[in-house]
């Protein structure tokens, strides 16, 4: 089966703008916020938050996962392709969300280049749609052969990679826009785009 993520994630995802507040105060520093105990390699020169990419570029970025370690990954979004509701032959869509859903596949390679393990995650990526909502990745139990999406492996240490697919469902029959890393809500979102 599948689902779009946990219920913390899906209630995010549909409430969170992709663009940060013009009330707020994102900063376009390439440095980890404040409060980041992880440690950048010298060699790292981190991508600035707010950076428009093409699909190909690759974003250095400090990511700190939800168990309380964190490193530094290489994320590249290859490119973006648009499924058919078809594809999903012998999944349940009893959903009328997942029903008239568009389907998107972002392929992405993900390089830790840093000295932390962040296994056993999610890839950090989301889909931005039209509207500028954030949309998860959807978790999948079993294996999806148009799109074979998989987690970080439990263990992600120094040096490993992985090359994976995303699946995005874009409410509404809407179109995907972008992908983006956007590790908080005051992060100003590196983004991806054709």
């Amino acid at each position: 089966g599948c689902s779009t993520g946990s219920d913390a994630a899906s209630s995010a995802a549909s409430s969170s703008s992709a663009s940060s507040s013009s009330s707020g105060s994102a900063s376009g520093s390439a440095s980890p916020s404040p409060s980041s105990t992880v440690s950048v390699p010298a060699r790292v020169s981190l991508t600035a938050g707010g950076s428009r990419l093409s699909y190909g570029d690759a974003a250095k970025v400090v990511f700190e996962s939800t168990r309380g370690r964190g490193t530094v990954l290489r994320l590249t979004v290859e490119g973006v392709r648009r499924g058919r509701i078809q594809d999903f032959k012998g999944f349940i869509l009893d959903d009328p969300y997942k029903k008239r859903a568009s389907y998107y596949y972002a392929k992405v390679k993900v390089t830790n280049i840093g000295g932390g393990d962040v296994g056993g995650v999610p890839v950090p990526l989301w889909g931005v749609n039209a509207e500028n909502v954030l949309l998860p990745a959807v978790n999948f139990t079993t294996t999806f052969r148009p799109c074979p999406s998989r987690p970080l492996p439990a263990t992600f240490g120094p040096h490993a990679r992985l090359s994976t697919c995303l699946v995005f469902l874009s409410p509404d029959h809407g179109a995907l826009t972008a992908v983006s890393y956007r590790p908080s809500q005051a992060f100003n979102p590196i983004t991806w785009r054709r």
